[in-house]
């Protein structure tokens, strides 16, 4: 076989393999929801933790889902994924995923930092 034809199979089993193990969205989900109950419990800044997962049972669960049911975009390209948030109609990249794996940006702190600051602020 040829240098190109070696090329082009490997390259089409790349693209089948990335096809077929990129995230779904309950993956992403999953990864969203951990991310946001850490940046709300850091947010809180109790002393004791009991007080904490009291408040994340009876108030933060529900929070958080709706934050990211409401604000998170997941664009589900058939190579990778990309997932935005979105606030006040503008949606920022704060990360990715493909081949099974998901990456957040650090930009999802400076975000959530900006978007608790204006929700305190009101």
């Amino acid at each position: 076989m040829s240098k190109t034809r070696i090329f082009a199979l490997v390259t089409i089993g790349i693209i089948l393999a990335a096809i077929l193990s990129n995230p779904s969205r309950q993956e992403f989900e999953t990864v969203l929801t951990a991310k946001a109950k850490e940046i709300l419990k850091k947010q809180l800044e109790y002393q004791h933790d009991d007080a904490v997962q009291l408040g994340m049972t009876l108030f933060g669960d529900k929070l958080v889902h709706n934050f990211v049911e409401n604000n998170m975009v997941i664009k589900n390209y058939y190579l990778f994924s990309l997932i935005y948030i979105k606030w006040q109609g503008e949606e920022t990249p704060i990360g990715g995923g493909v081949f099974k794996q998901i990456w957040l940006s650090p930009k999802i702190d400076e975000k959530v930092n900006d978007i608790i600051h204006t929700l305190k602020s009101l």
